[in-house]
């Protein structure tokens, strides 16, 4: 199911996979094929992920089978393992994209996320694998989309977000389509000419590829809509403008310090009291916890 030895560097590069993990990929693709089990389970694991790819409602599925399964994997393979499953996936994922006419830019951008996590691992335990590898089941089900700065997720509304635009007088119901944008980390300044830039590639992009979904709402869950942001922020940062773009549709009560730690950092379990002050996000996010405060998601929304 994988590129043979000699066809895996290029695949690889083509997804943005980082220079230093390319000879462990090479060489450790000869210790999957050797062992049947792994075989085994690698196939299990693609075969589900591409299964009816497209369609909505499997995320929670397969994230269980994926985490479940992993430890599984030989131990020497183990961090990696997850890199083989969406690897052998993309043949599926690019035939996908190839049938609903996804330009060959924008989805060498999206796929190329896989090696962007990879870094993002590095960075933040100093080795080899995929902080989450369930966040790539949406990319390689053709159900995410990097366009420029942001990423944009074909989601459902539910069911306290669809009560929030129902109130403001919206005709939508639980389950209605929008889209869930996210930002990715090694992407550049999240400036309101990039945003910008990016929704005006969204609209038309949605309209054209999957006009049998309607998605007339942005929604975004995400540390960085902390309304308390803006109380630490200069009112001209770029997260403040980001924010000014949403209207609330609920509040978290329950506190996730670790994310923007995670995402300011690298590192969620790094001591509060270390936390470096060089930037006024590192400012904001370790003087606020080290008041005593805490960081909540927050969750908005704006029409298309």
């Amino acid at each position: 199911m994988l590129p043979d030895t000699d066809e895996l560097p290029e695949v690889l590069l083509d997804l943005a996979v980082p220079h230093e993990d390319i000879n462990e990929l090479v060489r450790l693709r000869r210790v999957l094929a050797r062992d049947p089990d792994a075989v085994g389970l690698l196939e299990e694991c693609v075969g589900e992920l591409v299964k009816d790819i497209g369609e909505h409602g499997h995320w929670t599925r397969l994230t269980e089978l994926l985490l479940a399964r992993l430890p599984e994997a030989p131990p020497e393979i183990g961090p990696y393992f997850a890199v083989y499953v969406f690897v052998a996936a993309l043949p599926a994922t690019r035939a996908y994209h190839r049938e609903r006419g996804i330009p060959a830019d924008i989805s060498r951008h999206t796929l190329s996320d896989l090696g962007r996590n990879i870094a993002v691992h590095r960075k933040r335990y100093g080795g080899p694998g995929l902080p989450f590898p369930q966040w790539l089941v949406p990319h390689f089900r053709g159900e995410l989309y990097q366009l420029g700065r942001l990423q944009y997720e074909r989601a459902r509304l539910g069911e306290r977000t669809a009560q929030a635009l129902k109130a403001a007088g919206l005709d939508v119901e639980p389950g209605s389509p929008c889209l869930n944008l996210h930002i990715p980390d090694f992407q550049g300044p999240l400036s309101p000419t990039a945003c910008d830039r990016s929704l005006e590639l969204a609209r038309p992009f949605f309209a054209r590829y999957f006009p049998e979904e309607r998605h007339a709402i942005a929604v975004c869950h995400s540390w960085l809509l902390d309304r308390q942001l803006k109380r630490h922020l200069p009112a001209d940062s770029n997260i403040v403008h980001f924010q000014e773009r949403f209207r609330v549709a609920y509040d978290d009560t329950e506190p996730t310090d670790g994310d923007p730690v995670q995402f300011v950092f690298g590192n969620p379990a790094l001591p509060v009291a270390t936390l470096p002050r060089r930037t006024s996000v590192e400012r904001a996010v370790g003087d606020h916890l080290r008041a005593g405060g805490h960081w909540y998601l927050g969750h908005g929304w704006f029409p298309l």
